[in-house]
């Protein structure tokens, strides 16, 4: 599950990106736009600003607009900078990998391997859906297969 930060940083960038090329855009309107506090929302472009993704513009007509191209930028990228590990467990974790404390052996370990495949399928989406996707949302895809059952939480 992502956070509510990273989620209001994906909204944020959805506007950053509907506005690409057209110049700096104020906090203030992706706040009221999105319903993201402003104190929180300040807190979150700073943070995207600082990794790359974002650039900002002091006084009249200044505001946070992409530092590079939408289609560069993809949400593991934006859910790394905010929450950290995408993994669902710290021993799958490509870029934050720690060894589970209550693991006595990671090669026989049964969770292990479904957990793998829980980051890979979260990986495949995260990597492959972009910024630019926001520009067109039908082209994401949602699995057909009906043998597929949804859990609720």
């Amino acid at each position: 599950m992502i956070s509510k930060k990273a989620k209001y940083a994906i909204k944020a960038l959805k506007v950053l990106t509907e506005e690409y090329g057209k110049g700096p855009v104020l906090i203030s309107y992706i706040s009221a736009r999105e319903n993201i506090p402003k104190k929180f929302l300040e807190a979150i472009l700073l943070e995207l600003r600082n990794h790359g993704i974002l650039q900002s513009q002091k006084g009249k007509g200044g505001g946070y607009l992409l530092r590079v191209d939408p289609a560069r930028v993809n949400l593991a990228q934006v859910l790394r900078v905010i929450d950290g590990p995408i993994a669902p467990t710290p021993c799958v974790s490509f870029n934050f990998y720690v060894k589970c404390d209550d693991c006595n052996d990671e090669v026989t370990c049964a969770l292990r391997p479904i957990m793998e495949r829980v980051r890979d399928a979260n990986l495949s989406v995260y990597e492959n859906t972009t910024l630019l996707t926001f520009q067109n949302p039908a082209t994401l895809e949602s699995p057909k297969d009906a043998s597929v059952n949804q859990i609720t939480a």
